[in-house]
C-alpha cells in the first residue's frame, strides 16, 4: 500500500466506480457529527455512483443505500481506495 493510499484520499477524488473505505475526516465538528448520522464512519465501504451533471453533488453508496453530497463535504471524507 502507498503512503497515499494509508494517509487517505479526499472522496471528492474519486472517479465514477470506484470504492474506498473510509479512514478518516478532515470536518468541522458539526459536519463530522451529520455525516456520522449518515452512516459515514471510520471502516465503512463506499462507492462512487454518479456525479451531477455541473459536479455536484456525488452521489454515493454507503452501506446500502445512496447518499448524495456536496463536493465540499465530500472533500473533507477521506478514503483508502479499494
Amino acid at each position: 500500500m502507498t503512503d497515499q493510499q494509508q494517509a487517505g484520499v479526499p472522496l471528492s477524488t474519486l472517479a465514477v466506480g470506484e470504492s474506498g473505505k473510509i479512514v478518516g475526516f478532515d470536518l468541522p465538528a458539526g459536519n463530522k457529527a451529520r455525516l456520522f448520522e449518515m452512516g459515514l464512519t471510520n471502516g465503512a465501504q463506499i462507492e462512487v455512483v454518479r456525479f451531477a451533471p455541473l459536479g455536484d453533488p456525488i452521489d454515493i453508496r454507503v452501506r446500502g443505500y445512496h447518499l448524495s453530497l456536496r463536493k465540499r463535504e465530500a472533500a473533507g471524507v477521506l478514503v483508502a481506495k479499494i
